[in-house]
Formats: C-alpha cells, structure tokens, sequence
C-alpha cells in the first residue's frame, strides 16, 4: 500500500496557532487540507480560514468527517449531536497532493470516552508537526506532548513555535527534547496578503532545507 504524504499538525493546547500554522504549509507546499472534526463555529471554520489565508496556493479542501454544533471537546460536542464519534470514521482523503491535516485542541483531547486525538494520529500514521506558543505552564505541556508522541512511536517531522519570540522558553524546549525548532512564527499583522505570503515563502525554504517531505 503505497504511504501516504502528509502531517498532522497539533498544538500543545488550544488556541495556539494550528490553524495559522497550517494554512502557512498549505500555502508553502501547495498542498491539501483535511480538518478530520470541527467543533462549533460552522459558518466560520477553520477550513474557510484556511481557505481564505491559503488563497490560490492551496491545493484541494477536502471536507470534514465530522461538523459538530458546540465549541466543545469533540466527545462533548458530538454527544450533544447525538453522535458517537469512533476511530473506524475516519480515512485519510484520497489525493496523491501532500495533505495538512489538522487536530482539534492538543493530543489528550478526547473524541470519545475511550479514544484521544493521539489514537486518531496513530491510526493515520502521519507524523506530527507541533505548535507550541510561550505562556505560563507552555514549557511544560510542550514537554508533556512530546514525551506522549515519543512514548508511542510516533514521528515529529517539526516543532514550530507560534507568536512572539520569547528565547527563555524556546531555547528549553530545544534543549530537553533535543528538537531544533524548525521556525517560529511572528505576529502577522491582521493577517495581511503580504506578511502571510513572506512567512509562507520563510517556511518553505526551513522546509525544504530540512529535506522534510513535500
């Protein structure tokens, strides 16, 4: 069976910037994007987010397996749809593009009672870009993600950090987990065409000079 092309990328918590970052890989590698559940927030997804940042760069978007009603933990969420959400759901797209797919909150969230968004990774087999960003308990959720993803075997193709520089913490990252940040994301004002063509452009070259698949 030939091995599909492709990264999940997941954040260290919510809110951290998954859904920038992967509009930022689309747009660098012209590639797909698959966001497997969308919890809430219908009329304004993070596909049409995506989308909209991505522009004509981006390959194809393709649609979510699950569209749940409440900004709430998937479980959660689908348990108020009155659905039960399960690993045998979900198959990656078929496309021969290299294929974004984005997470819902961090690793330990829960799709069910039994089965986290780690599970839904593992089953995927796709490695793993992670989003980190600097606030007070950060050093150690990245840690905490990066020992889970190690713990089962799964690959990090790329840590990336999101947000304003903040060296303290981003240098102690490096260090214990021994990953070199492949970049690090800056403010983009108010998400201009501009700022968000030259940081697709920035990490397109971080990439391809990593030797990281496209």
């Amino acid at each position: 069976m030939k091995k599909h092309r492709g990264v999940f990328v997941s954040g260290i918590g919510t809110e951290v910037g998954k859904t920038v970052v992967s509009a930022l890989l689309v747009r660098a590698l012209q590639a797909d994007y698959w966001k497997p559940v969308q919890s809430g927030d219908l009329d304004h997804t993070d596909t049409m987010k995506v989308q909209k940042w991505a522009g004509e760069q981006a390959g194809q978007f393709h649609p979510e397996r699950h569209r749940l009603t409440l900004p709430m933990s998937p479980h959660a969420s689908a348990e108020a749809d009155g659905l039960h959400l399960q690993l045998s759901d979900f198959r990656l797209p078929a496309t021969d593009n290299f294929l974004v797919t984005e997470g819902a909150g961090g690793l330990h969230v829960p799709l069910n009672h039994r089965d986290l968004v780690i599970d839904l990774i593992g089953q995927l087999q796709l490695p793993v870009v992670l989003v980190s960003r600097h606030y007070l308990g950060s050093i150690n959720h990245t840690l905490l993600s990066v020992e889970a993803l190690r713990s089962r075997g799964i690959s990090i193709a790329a840590l990336i950090f999101n947000g304003e520089e903040h060296p303290t913490t981003e240098s102690v990252i490096e260090e214990m987990t021994g990953i070199k940040a492949l970049y690090r994301v800056g403010e983009l004002p108010d998400f201009s065409e501009g700022a968000f063509a030259k940081a697709a452009a920035a990490l397109r070259e971080r990439w391809e000079g990593a030797a990281l698949p496209a």
